[in-house]
């Protein structure tokens, strides 16, 4: 782990205090299932749960590796507060807020 990825999971544990407001603990760990989370996509495929926008909850399958060939665009700039992810089942770019994870298999 580098100083930044601490730095990261920091911030990200800050604003979503900020943005919920529930405890910081409650917080803090959440942003380190977040981390845990994108470091197991760069490594593979890993299945997980988030509430979507209209309160349904969403089972996704998901990578960050060897996906290079489906980025088209620039995309939008990473504010931190959205996991971006490609959805395998979708064949498709998928995001979902940070504060709305539930579990990762």
């Amino acid at each position: 782990m580098k100083r930044n990825d601490l730095s990261d999971i920091m911030r990200r544990a800050w604003a979503l205090f900020r943005i919920t407001g529930k405890t910081f603990s409650v917080c803090l760990s959440t942003a380190w299932s977040l981390y845990r989370l994108t470091l197991r996509m760069r490594a593979g495929i890993v299945r997980f749960a988030y509430e979507k926008a209209d309160g349904t909850l969403r089972r996704a399958c998901g990578t960050l590796r060897d996906i290079a060939a489906t980025i088209r665009g620039t995309g939008r700039p990473d504010d931190g507060r959205t996991v971006k992810y490609y959805d395998i089942e979708a064949a498709g770019w998928r995001s979902f807020k940070v504060e709305n994870l539930v579990t990762i298999y």
